[in-house]
């Protein structure tokens, strides 16, 4: 039966705990899609720094997202894929707060956006910012160079000076030659500050407009050597990448960045900072909205094409989402007892989740406080997490409660 707009207004339902609200969403029977109503910032909130952005005040949870016009592929749980009961009651324990302090959670299967659920400072239309996961944006832009002819598989490996003809190479440190593209986009770059060098960076930003950041980095690293490039997970190694995308595009990285791949998996709601340098933040520094987020992990699961346009080159995507590195320093990211096998590869993370007696490998691009694009190529399933100041083990609470949702 088709419902009428009347008939699809939201239905406010206190939880048994009494400890919060929620909206609920199309929760029943099939309907056809109609225009999304989740959460959207008000114009005072869109005008807010995220810290400042108020909770609000019922959780909003839709088990057939509405459409916004933004071309994902909308589906029903419960109908289409996926176990609606399972999903729900979760979503109903983040609501309480029992999983961490989420801002969205939403789930596609099957090329098919199947669940959509806000809380907190979660809005569908506010780009939530990214913390780290900038790091596996900008390693899909070196992809979508590769795929440009700007760059090359085998540039992975080459020398990163040999990109950059404007430096003065006298004044580097010893071993500045070992550092390539693939150990920086593998936290192996080698390179090393104290906090008296990085306060004296901070002391003199003008000296690192443009190309000066990266003199200066060479200049004043500790010297490289075999022994340092180990794994280390720092800023400067995606500020370097960010520096060669820079040279070797037509243009700027800003541009290339927006142009070739923003717009091309129609990402126009966004922001991402300028680093000191004038080029976009490598490290950190970008904000998505969750649906944005969907589209990168839509990206990535179809082997770097989107809309049937191959984008970023299927070899290259190969390598930045499986295990390159074990990065057994932080393993502790991934503690619980049905996740295991932590691995890294370009700026995006990799572990195995027990779910149902079975192991499951997936990757992740993951930010701090709480932001994660889950895949998991043998189920088709990709999880979009944002939170703020989230502690719990969200790869954790994947591999307990959504992957046994979606598990035939």
């Amino acid at each position: 039966m088709t419902m009428n707009l009347k008939s699809k207004m939201l239905i406010a339902i206190t939880l048994l705990s009494g400890f919060s609200r929620l909206v609920a969403a199309h929760t029943g029977e099939h309907t056809k899609v109609t225009q999304s109503l989740a959460p959207k910032a008000s114009t005072v909130e869109a005008l807010l720094s995220f810290r400042d952005m108020p909770s609000l005040k019922n959780a909003f949870i839709d088990t057939a997202p509405g459409n916004t016009n933004d071309s994902i592929v909308l589906g029903e749980l419960g109908i289409d894929s996926g176990n609606k009961e399972m999903i729900v009651k979760l979503a109903k324990e983040i609501a309480d707060n029992k999983h961490g302090r989420l801002d969205s959670l939403l789930i596609a299967h099957k090329g098919k956006l199947v669940f959509e659920s806000y809380y907190l400072r979660g809005r569908i239309d506010l780009p939530h910012m990214q913390a780290s996961a900038t790091k596996s944006y900008v390693n899909l832009a070196i992809g979508r160079a590769m795929q440009l002819g700007y760059l090359t598989m085998a540039d992975l490996n080459k020398p990163l000076i040999n990109f950059f003809k404007d430096l003065d190479p006298t004044k580097f440190v010893e071993g500045v030659e070992k550092i390539t593209l693939h150990k920086a986009m593998t936290m192996h770059s080698g390179m090393a500050f104290s906090n008296e060098q990085m306060d004296e960076f901070d002391k003199k930003p003008r000296q690192l407009k443009g190309q000066g950041q990266i003199q200066a980095y060479f200049e004043h690293s500790a010297p490289i050597s075999s022994q340092s490039q180990r794994f280390h997970y720092q800023s400067a190694d995606p500020t370097l990448v960010m520096q060669v995308l820079d040279v070797v595009v037509p243009g700027t990285a800003k541009d290339f960045i927006k142009k070739e791949l923003l717009d091309k998996i129609g990402i126009t709601r966004y922001d991402w900072s300028d680093d000191v340098s004038g080029l976009p933040m490598g490290p950190y520094g970008s904000s998505m909205t969750s649906r944005n987020m969907i589209k990168w992990g839509t990206l990535v699961m179809n082997k770097g094409k989107y809309k049937g346009e191959q984008l970023v080159p299927q070899a290259f995507i190969a390598k930045a989402t499986h295990a390159i590195v074990q990065p057994s320093d932080h393993a502790i990211v991934f503690a619980n007892d049905n996740v295991s096998n932590p691995g890294y590869g370009y700026y995006w993370w990799q572990a195995d989740l027990n779910a149902g007696n079975k192991n499951y490998f997936s990757t992740s691009a993951q930010g701090g406080g709480g932001q994660y694009i889950i895949l998991i190529d043998e189920l088709e399933l990709i999880v979009v997490i944002t939170a703020h100041d989230n502690e719990a083990s969200t790869l954790g609470m994947t591999a307990e409660r959504i992957l046994p949702a979606f598990i035939q």
